[in-house]
């Protein structure tokens, strides 16, 4: 008989989102040895069998969608592949930029591509399975459990397991923040019809991931510039992404801008222990009244902007009981329709993943020499810009369904960027 899972409200948004992005999340880890791939597989197998809506097919029958657990060969997860360091960089974003169907018997895909002695390390998979939060959680575990087999031989099975509903946010809070947090049935975040100045869609389009670096000594000085100022990181990341947005393209300097950033929901969650590997990601809209005169003009609006949201004791809440409860009431396809009427896609969003912790992502006593994550490749007018670090070391990424002038527009707003957290450090 066959075994089926709920498709949780999470799910469901981001089968909503198909009509924006392709949904996958992106990772690349470099390591200066050879990856053992009979241990990697051992691990993989284990956390398959642990969390099985990763090896399971999704169904839209447009009244309840679920999620059918399905039989699945190791060899349809993992890829391996000698190839040459002229062929490196290829076959990586060949591999990172692939689309994995829902309705497919796997929803994550792992590639080793082996060279020179040296191995990365590059894994796909749908969002609807998990955030970003969760695959950082996913990386570092399987990292664990891989090292703890080879060196101990105990059995990968650490990963948790259990609910991966969306209402676990509430449980941590008194009955009367309960109450009210289940009640916040408006979505703030509003409409803003400015976007990146990407080329007309074409049917040719197709989908690359570009990618910046800033070193650690330049994230040093825009820390300690933050803090002068009494801004975050974040913050600063976000004022020369707004700063550069309106060089690039060519906004009034007199026009508000909002762009919406990633909110992990697991702040309200105390212990996640009892959490499965899911969704737990909503947005905050950062928005900005007008450029400013320069750009520490445009900081100021965004650290009252975002210190806003920040006071708010249920960030990131706010439009999930009517998500729900449109969920709920309604077939499938009635309620993206009313959802859609609804929500607004942000056309600007940034979502900063954070810290790749090079101890907890060591294999063998080998951290990785270089790496990053991203977030799905957007469709036109969307864009994503992701942002993790790692040693210090900052990697902007954009994934996008473009062409080759969509590809040098995007170098050039990295050029902005940088540019201006120089004038942000000065």
């Amino acid at each position: 008989m066959e075994r089926k899972l709920n498709a949780e409200l999470w799910d469901k948004m981001h089968y909503l989102f198909r009509d924006f992005n392709d949904r996958m999340v992106h990772v690349e880890l470099h390591y200066d040895f050879e990856i053992n791939i009979e241990a990697l597989k051992t691990v993989l197998i284990c956390f398959f069998e642990k969390a099985p809506v990763l090896h399971s097919s999704f169904t839209d029958n447009r009244i309840h969608p679920y999620w059918t657990v399905k039989d699945y060969h190791i060899n349809q997860v993992l890829t391996v592949k000698e190839v040459s360091d002229e062929e490196l960089a290829d076959e990586i974003d060949k591999f990172l930029t692939q689309y994995i169907p829902p309705e497919a018997d796997i929803q994550m895909k792992v590639a080793v591509f082996n060279h020179g002695g040296k191995s990365v390390l590059c894994l796909v998979e749908n969002h609807m399975c998990m955030d970003g939060g969760d695959l950082k959680y996913f990386m570092t575990t399987l990292c664990k459990d891989y090292n703890e087999y080879l060196e101990q031989g105990v059995s990968p099975v650490d990963l948790r397991t259990g609910t991966r509903s969306y209402e676990a946010v509430y449980e941590d809070f008194s009955l009367a923040e309960r109450r009210m947090a289940k009640g916040l049935y408006k979505n703030i975040n509003t409409k803003d019809d400015h976007g990146f100045p990407l080329t007309p869609d074409n049917i040719r389009d197709s989908s690359f991931i570009a990618r910046r670096k800033v070193s650690a000594e330049k994230f040093d000085a825009i820390r300690a510039a933050g803090k002068k100022r009494e801004a975050t990181i974040n913050d600063m990341l976000l004022t020369a992404y707004f700063y550069s947005l309106y060089e690039l393209a060519m906004y009034n300097p007199d026009d508000s801008v909002s762009i919406s950033c990633a909110i992990d929901l697991r702040r309200h969650i105390k212990d996640s222990e009892g959490q499965g590997i899911t969704n737990q990601t909503a947005w905050m809209q950062c928005r900005v009244p007008r450029r400013g005169n320069d750009i520490f003009e445009t900081l100021d609006y965004v650290v009252k902007s975002s210190n806003e949201f920040k006071q708010d004791r249920f960030i990131g809440l706010h439009g999930l009981p009517l998500l729900s409860l449109g969920y709920k009431i309604m077939p499938l396809a009635a309620s993206e329709e009313i959802i859609k009427v609804g929500y607004a896609n942000p056309l600007l969003a940034m979502s900063n993943i954070g810290i790749l912790d090079v101890q907890k992502l060591s294999l063998e006593g080998h951290e990785p020499t270089d790496g990053f994550m991203s977030g799905a490749v957007k469709y036109k007018p969307y864009v994503l810009l992701s942002v993790t670090s790692m040693r210090k070391e900052l990697t902007f990424s954009m994934c996008v369904r473009g062409n080759d002038e969509d590809k040098r527009i995007v170098e050039h707003f990295f050029d902005l960027i940088e540019k201006n957290l120089d004038l942000l450090i000065s």
